[in-house]
């Protein structure tokens, strides 16, 4: 971890693109696919809709109730049924909520995950977005991936096209690095990174300190830490217990005060696993125990 002094308070809201206000615990959509005997987190299909719709129609709603305003989904999941989900469960409190989607990963079977950013894909993509989410702009596109036989300016231009429209608010992309986000951005202004990150996988921290000095917002994916370091006598365990909190609260709470653009956006079918998620905000960590999940997480405690 970089030597930095840690506050022990929290910022509970972050704007994204300076104007979009939303809470740091934000939703994860990807979720709300497929049937209950499907393979959950990186192997999960997210091709079909969710068999219960009227579950996942009231979870959507619980989350708002809950005060979460950041809703995270994209085109891929279930082949856009995710989107047109979000849509009717939510249209009712649109205004209050900031709803991020992705465009760029084509989808040939349950199995295939392809970056295909050729501009005219992307714009298309973005035009059935608008139309199953009802919306005449959608507050936050993210380039779902980097695809490495076009070139960044063309993929990024073609989302700055749609933002020059007012068809789009406010650009993000996802799974990047320094790099490609800087080369990204002599495009367009750059609002969020949506990039896999928790406790114990912090492969882009430096995507996190680049993304906190332009005060861009961070969006991790898969929050929850797992692995060795969340087994019930390990650390997360330890300083959970010494804050009355469950290991899955604490490891979104190391999040939060990891920096105060971080945006996790952890999903759930669970009423119950939600509420836990939400309550994660009021979690306070000493600068000792955000340091020993750092260290014990990175090995070097």
């Amino acid at each position: 971890m970089p030597n930095t002094t840690y506050d022990t308070t929290i910022e509970p809201d972050f704007r994204i693109g300076g104007d979009l206000e939303v809470r740091r615990i934000g939703y994860g959509a990807m979720r709300l696919a497929d049937g209950p005997d499907a393979p959950g987190g990186t192997q999960a299909p997210v091709w079909t809709a969710p068999d219960d719709r009227a579950a996942a129609i009231a979870l959507l709603r619980a989350a708002v109730d809950l005060g979460v305003n950041l809703i995270d989904t994209a085109d891929a999941y279930a082949l856009g049924a995710g989107e047109e989900l979000i849509a009717e469960a939510l249209r009712p409190r649109r205004a209050e909520l900031v709803i991020a989607t992705k465009v760029g990963m084509a989808r040939p079977s349950a199995t295939e995950w392809v970056p295909l950013g050729h501009p005219a894909y992307l714009r298309q993509q973005a035009e059935l977005s608008l139309r199953r989410l009802r919306t005449d702009r959608i507050d936050l596109l993210y380039l779902h991936r980097i695809d490495p036989d076009v070139p960044v300016a063309e993929q990024v231009g073609a989302l700055a096209r749609l933002q020059q429209e007012g068809k789009v608010r406010h650009i993000g992309l996802s799974e990047v690095t320094v790099a490609q986000l800087a080369e990204a951005e002599r495009t367009a202004p750059i609002a969020a990174v949506q990039n896999m990150y928790n406790l114990t996988a912090r492969d882009h921290e430096e995507v996190v300190t680049h993304t906190a000095a332009r005060g861009t917002a961070f969006v991790p994916f898969f929050p929850i830490a797992v692995g060795t370091h969340a087994r019930r006598d390990g650390p997360l365990a330890e300083v959970a217990a010494q804050l009355g909190a469950t290991p899955a609260q604490t490891a979104l709470a190391w999040l939060l005060h990891r920096a105060p653009h971080v945006l996790p956006i952890p999903g759930t079918t669970s009423a119950a696993h939600l509420a836990e998620n939400v309550r994660a905000l009021e979690l306070r960590l000493t600068d000792e125990q955000f340091t020993h999940l750092g260290n014990a997480a990175a090995g070097t405690s």
